[in-house]
């Protein structure tokens, strides 16, 4: 933000839709920290992640600890740019919640990439070894029922961000 009123920036893609990529890009901005959530899982349940129930469990135990954190950084002025995923309206009801008595902006990140390109990129960091988790196809579709685009009515300011790079708030 230009007024340097600190920015939650909130993703929302499905597995493999570059999220972690635009956080990155993201966070590079001055007075801003990236807070990724596959870094923190996989230091602190390193061997508890094995199935969507394992991710549950463990995601939640961590929001519950990073939520008043995050919201300590943003009334600091810093921007945080938050890699966790707002897939669902109860993953962005949460995020939602560490805006509140904070004073800061937000930007909701729209990634709107195809199922196959993200299964091919999935597929791809799979074979590199480079991401903290491996994710089967299956387990790819498993989560992807659980998405819920967002919608203008939940009151984000939603940028669409396509394969091609393009970015454009919606409506």
């Amino acid at each position: 933000m230009t007024d340097g009123t600190p920015t939650l920036h909130i993703l929302c893609g499905k597995i493999a839709s570059g999220k972690s990529t635009l956080a990155a890009l993201l966070g590079a901005a001055p007075a801003t920290v990236t807070v990724a959530e596959d870094d923190w899982l996989s230091a602190l349940y390193p061997d508890e992640m094995h199935e969507l129930a394992d991710y549950v469990r463990c995601s939640t135990r961590l929001r519950q600890v990073m939520a008043p954190h995050l919201a300590a950084l943003l009334r600091a002025g810093l921007s945080v740019v938050l890699d966790f995923p707002a897939n669902t309206p109860g993953q962005r009801n949460w995020m939602r919640g560490i805006l509140a008595d904070t004073g800061a902006n937000h930007r909701l990140h729209l990634l709107d990439v195809p199922d196959d390109v993200c299964l091919a990129r999935l597929q791809a960091r799979n074979r590199s070894g480079a991401h903290p988790f491996l994710v089967s196809d299956a387990q790819f579709h498993a989560v992807t029922r659980h998405f819920v685009r967002p919608t203008a009515a939940e009151g984000f300011d939603i940028v669409i961000h396509t394969p091609a790079g393009f970015a454009a708030p919606a409506g």
